[in-house]
């Protein structure tokens, strides 16, 4: 995604998520060769211990959680959404949405939650790279 396309939609969009054919490969979202349990449980702590994240509410047997997160300088209240499920070949997907309560453009802020959220989970599981079976390259 070039620079033109992404100030674009920075200024156009108050949401983001994740697709396995997204066009930036930051929204992917993840498949681990990791149980679905152990990426669960990693998934909900990560929430619980993050400044300025509410978890809401957390359906093991739907594979949904439900949580808000608070931008730090404005105080806006975002909503942000985990699926998390087992893919035909009984490997643990997880796919995420963040979306903007207020205005027409985030500024990439959802975005940029995605990412940082996707990449310190690997971090919080100690995923291996053969453990993360469409692994992207980390911005920086």
């Amino acid at each position: 995604m070039g620079l033109i396309e992404r100030l674009l939609r920075g200024v156009t969009t108050n949401h983001a998520e994740t697709a396995p054919s997204a066009k930036d490969r930051r929204l992917r979202g993840r498949t681990y060769a990791i149980s679905f349990d152990r990426v669960w449980n990693a998934a909900c702590a990560q929430i619980e211990g993050a400044r300025g994240w509410q978890l809401l509410e957390a359906d093991d047997q739907a594979g949904l959680i439900g949580a808000t997160a608070t931008t730090p300088v404005f105080r806006f209240v975002d909503d942000v959404s985990l699926q998390i499920t087992l893919d035909e070949n009984a490997q643990t997907r997880v796919d995420m949405t963040s979306r903007s309560r207020k205005g027409k453009a985030d500024l990439g802020t959802n975005l940029r939650r995605i990412d940082r959220f996707m990449r310190r989970l690997d971090r919080n599981l100690d995923a291996q790279p053969e453990q993360i079976l469409d692994a992207v390259v980390p911005t920086q």
